[in-house]
């Protein structure tokens, strides 16, 4: 061959292989979305946030799921019951369910998901060095009668645990992410570096993280779940996490074609891309679908009615009337729409958010505006049109200043003033925590599908600071309907019971409900079978591109 044709055949050759390599990088399907808060941890233990829920979701499985109707359906247990006196939650594992091949096993194989696997990951949460889920476990019974374990593997196939008392919310926490299935044999191999290296069961496999940069994702091909048709998911073949914090540079990337997905308000400018009524602007319509589902997430503000506490006998706000009228004071409505950008529900239905079971505007009559009433309650209260009535302070943080701006104008319309604090964030948790404020402004995200979770804020055995009863509010007849329902098997019941709850919320007025979340998610019409779920979380099993 003449060096002229071996130049050129060196040139083809190279030329078909860059070719080859770039058409193999754009055939594969890469799910890529942005984060702009840090992933702290991928091990489930951790995760206690959305950004660590996230990508842990895709890697790791539990014994049930929920669906986007927040159903709680099998998982890794094909099957499971639970027993008439509630005290025993029986599971029988599938047995196709593998970890995820890694040089932790002695052949670097995954090995079959076993029973005796979730008592060493149920076990592990204990430890409160480990996981901050340690009190949703305080139920499991870990006396003498078990053996002091609470869990129970009969066999390879058959997981059992005992409770020491009926707790009606138990299969709902059962979904969170903390409960995944993990190898002892990652642990011991990673140690504390199985953060970084997680090992799990999910439709993706840990590819590689560059902290602060990247998290990279594989398709796992031995995944169990299957779809309507037999088809292995997940369809994608990984997936990318990015950590742009620039919600402007984030947009870009968006429209550049980078990410498939921005999620959340906060991910984008919404006067620019909504429209009021919390619509994709025509701009944007050709390109992208807007998703938008309530959200387990209520916003309020809250109020200190412990009257033992030094601050609150000096206040208004010790007084009923007075804290009834500033919930009739301003109109949610507008607040959502000009504030919000019509992102959200106005919060006109208790302290429980539409999705929920008991969510019912006709049993639970919330709050709504009304001068009238306004004036009439402070009359009642001894502040009639106002008069004398001391300035009220609400503590925040910065971003919730432009909606309590709005709420101040309104109440100064009914002669009510308020001064606005603007607190950093952790001063603001540590003070409501030690109840150093009288008013504060919060939003709670439910951490299971049950109505108890929102509930619990209010139940007298949890008063801050060891608890999240931030308002010291204290009702025996609520304390009795919800130590009813923790025990209840019916639905229909339960429904009831936090209703009855809610009533006596709305009427002792500890709390001023201001709206529902909703999640919002910007999406490239590239993407399908994206689902959207009220507890926000990601699924992309079942995502095409």
């Amino acid at each position: 061959m003449s060096l002229k044709n071996l130049i050129l055949f060196v040139f083809v050759l190279f030329f078909v292989s860059c070719k080859e390599t770039k058409e193999s990088k754009e055939s594969k399907k890469i799910f890529s979305y942005n984060e702009m808060a840090v992933v702290t941890s991928l091990d489930p233990a951790a995760a206690s946030n959305f950004e660590n829920i996230w990508p842990v979701n895709q890697l790791f499985n539990g014994l049930v799921q929920m669906d986007d109707q927040l159903n709680v359906l099998p998982s890794i247990a094909k099957k499971f019951s639970v027993s008439k006196n509630g005290l025993d939650y029986e599971f029988i594992l599938r047995n196709d369910v593998y970890f995820h091949d890694n040089k932790c096993f002695a052949d670097e194989k995954g090995r079959k998901v076993i029973a005796k696997d979730f008592i060493y990951s149920f076990t592990r949460l204990f430890d409160s060095k480990v996981s901050s889920a340690t009190t949703l476990l305080s139920c499991v019974d870990r006396s003498e009668k078990t053996n002091f374990k609470g869990f129970e593997a009969k066999n390879d196939s058959i997981f059992i645990i005992h409770l020491s008392k009926p707790y009606s919310a138990f299969l709902n926490i059962l979904t969170m992410k903390y409960f995944s299935v993990l190898p002892e044999e990652a642990i011991d191999y990673y140690g504390e570096n199985f953060r970084t290296n997680p090992v799990g069961t999910g439709p993706f496999m840990f590819k590689k993280w560059d902290e602060g940069t990247r998290i990279i994702l594989q398709k796992n091909p031995n995944y169990f779940e299957r779809d309507e048709k037999n088809e292995r998911l997940p369809y994608l073949d990984g997936v990318s996490i990015s950590f742009i914090k620039d919600r402007e540079t984030a947009f870009m990337e968006l429209l550049n074609g980078k990410f498939d997905m921005l999620s959340g308000a906060d991910a984008f400018n919404p006067m620019e891309v909504l429209t009021r009524d919390a619509e994709l602007k025509d701009t944007y319509k050709k390109r992208f679908y807007l998703q938008k589902q309530t959200f387990l997430k209520t916003d309020y503000i809250g109020i200190l009615v412990d009257e033992n506490i030094d601050i609150v006998k000096k206040s208004p706000l010790k007084l009923k009337a007075v804290r009834q009228a500033l919930n009739y004071a301003f109109d949610r409505e507008k607040l959502v729409k000009f504030i919000r950008n019509g992102i959200g529900i106005p919060a006109n239905c208790g302290f429980i958010p539409k999705g929920m079971k008991s969510y019912n505007p006709e049993k639970v009559k919330g709050y709504y505006y009304d001068p009238n009433k306004v004036k009439q309650l402070l009359q009642q209260a001894g502040y009639p049109n106002g008069e004398n009535l001391p300035e009220i302070v609400i503590h925040a943080a910065d971003n919730f200043k432009e909606a309590l701006e709005y709420i101040q104008s309104q109440l100064a319309q009914s002669n009510i003033k308020v001064q606005i604090s603007i607190e950093k964030p952790s001063v603001l948790k540590q003070a409501v925590n030690a109840c150093e404020y009288g008013m504060f402004k919060k939003s709670w995200v439910g951490d299971y599908s049950d109505e108890e979770n929102f509930m619990s804020l209010f139940y007298s055995k949890h008063f801050a600071p060891q608890g999240v009863n931030y308002f010291h509010y204290s009702n025996l007849e609520f304390d009795k309907l919800y130590e009813e329902a923790l025990i209840s098997t019916s639905d229909t019941s339960k429904i009831s019971l936090y209703q009855q709850m809610e009533r006596l919320l709305i009427e002792d007025a500890p709390v001023i409900p201001l709206y529902y979340d909703e999640v919002v998610r910007i999406v490239d019409k590239k993407i399908t079978g994206l689902p959207i779920n009220p507890m926000n979380l990601l699924t992309l099993k079942t995502v095409r591109k």
